[in-house]
């Protein structure tokens, strides 16, 4: 029974289901983060409970998302997306090829 869960845990972090959002705080700066769970995520963000980036610099507005990734593909493109200058954020988003 553990084993049927295990793999379900596995496939479901290896499934495209996966995303990378981009936030506007409050104080018109940007986060940005990955989820399977958009929706949940932002109010989490908006009750304080999300990363410690955004507390205190709510409320937040989703400005772009890129969807249909793996979880490692969405963690290597946050990391990638978080680098760049704010100006260059949204547009690194789209154009960031994974490989």
């Amino acid at each position: 029974m553990t084993i049927l869960i295990l793999n379900k845990r596995i496939m479901a972090k290896n499934a495209k289901t996966w995303l990378v959002y981009i936030l506007k705080c409050a104080d018109g700066t940007y986060y940005c983060g990955c989820t399977n769970d958009l929706e949940k995520r932002v109010q989490l963000h908006n009750d304080g409970k999300g990363a410690r980036y955004t507390r205190g610099r709510g409320p937040v507005v989703v400005l772009a998302t890129r969807l249909g990734l793996t979880h490692s593909e969405a963690c290597k493109l946050e990391r990638l997306v978080k680098r760049k200058a704010k100006h260059l954020k949204l547009k690194a988003l789209n154009e960031i090829t994974l490989s």
